[in-house]
């Protein structure tokens, strides 16, 4: 779709300011009320959802020119989905995240990329990564001294699908054997996609860069097909959202798509998994975006808009709503819950209402500070729980939140939900 195609929901837009806050009735404390770093940070309406629509029309309308200002502001979304998830609790025929993307494509077709972003896109184009300086030939390195199958050359009975700030951030390296040997542990034969893993290219559709995400899916989807895959585990948030539902979208279907989350937790309920160690520790846990709200599958819907007395507008069928309440919550908590000693203590915005850690849209790297500071005001959050350490399950949140400082100049640590299950086995 273009940005033309959501002219009628910016028309639609009714000014009321929910895509900047988390439901009302969903608010613990003033000071955590907000859902979009965007506007909160900036200031100014033109940042949040509402003002998107509101520039989309201009734009569209040639009552104003893609400026710089405008680009920023288009560029200065994290694509986290917090407003989407707001807007949706009173209204259900308006779309603020892809609009928003939508609008970063409409950026990048008048030729306005950043060249940060441009080098990005040639990074993926030549070394099937988007992690800048990092080679295709080094991407497998982490699995040395692990037992794991070429899945394009046998069958498997899970793909274990590491994503590129696994493969490449070494720091995570020992994380990622640790979720191989769980997944061993349950008797399944693990294999990997050997010299056809490449990136899931989530972030280029994030960033704006349709074209570029569609040739690198379904270059994915083609080669998944291939090698017969049936079922896909991941660690990384950021594949299971483009698995779940941008490669559903592209026609990707008999495969099964769960984070390693949902794998565990399985193990752990059938007794596969044992924690035998005492962690003595209280923990807040971080929603990752691409895990929950955006985690909720793809929907196939093949209807039209229509409207009853040249007013009421609906959708027939009725249009799958994505509002976020079937993300992947229930089961990190139930994991951290199940380790001996562990005490988990909620922050004020948390599941489909989680405040982002910054690394999305490609704002960590486009605008660093903006993303440093999303991320300080997740510890200061975290930090005002009474928790030692924040729990998550995605590489790119725990990178970005490790060392944010919050208002205090305060750090927390973070760790992996693999580290500490493995800690506790």
């Amino acid at each position: 779709m273009t940005l033309s195609d959501y002219r009628a929901m910016m028309d639609r837009c009714s000014n009321c300011s929910a895509c900047k806050w988390i439901p009302f009735d969903k608010v613990v404390n003033q000071r955590f009320a907000e859902n979009c770093p965007s506007s909160k940070y900036f200031n100014f309406n033109t940042y949040s959802a509402r003002g998107k629509f509101q520039l989309g029309q201009v734009l569209l309308d040639n009552y104003s020119e893609l400026t710089e200002a405008a680009q920023d502001a288009i560029r200065s979304c994290m694509s986290c989905g917090a407003c989407d998830v707001a807007c949706k609790i009173c209204r259900y025929n308006l779309e603020p995240l892809e609009t928003n993307i939508a609008l970063k494509e409409y950026v990048v077709e008048n030729n306005k990329a950043l060249p940060v972003e441009k080098e990005i896109m040639e990074q993926l184009k030549e070394e099937l990564t988007m992690i800048r300086g990092k080679k295709k030939k080094d991407r497998l390195n982490w699995t040395e001294g692990l037992d794991l199958a070429d899945a394009t050359k046998e069958d498997v009975d899970v793909l274990f699908f590491a994503g590129c700030k696994y493969s490449y951030d070494e720091k995570l390296w020992e994380s990622l054997k640790k979720a191989v040997n769980i997944i061993q542990k349950s008797g399944k034969k693990v294999g990997i996609m050997g010299n056809a893993d490449m990136c899931c290219a989530g972030r280029a559709h994030q960033m704006g860069f349709a074209k570029e995400f569609e040739e690198r899916a379904r270059a994915n989807i083609k080669a998944f097909e291939n090698a017969g895959i049936k079922l896909i585990v991941t660690p990384c948030s950021d594949c299971y959202h483009a698995f779940k539902r941008q490669y559903m979208r592209l026609g990707m279907k008999d495969i099964e798509v769960l984070h390693i989350v949902e794998y565990i937790e399985a193990l752990i309920n059938d007794g596969t998994v044992k924690f035998t160690r005492e962690i003595p520790k209280t923990v807040t846990y971080h929603d990752p975006c691409h895990l929950g709200r955006l985690g909720e599958p793809y929907e196939e819907w093949k209807g039209k808009e229509k409207k009853y007395f040249n007013q009421l507008q609906v959708w027939e069928p009725r249009r799958p709503r994505y509002n976020g309440i079937n993300g992947i919550y229930d089961a990190p908590r139930n994991i951290i819950k199940s380790i001996p000693g562990v005490k988990l203590v909620e922050m004020s915005r948390i599941r489909e209402y989680s405040w982002c850690c910054g690394a999305g849209g490609g704002c960590s790297e486009s605008n660093p500070e903006f993303s440093s500071w999303t991320a300080g005001e997740r510890v200061t959050e975290a930090n005002s729980t009474g928790a030692e350490a924040i729990v998550t399950a995605c590489p790119w949140c725990i990178d970005n939140l490790t060392g944010a400082e919050d208002e205090k100049g305060n750090t927390m640590e973070v760790i992996d939900i693999l580290d500490l299950v493995s800690a506790a086995m």
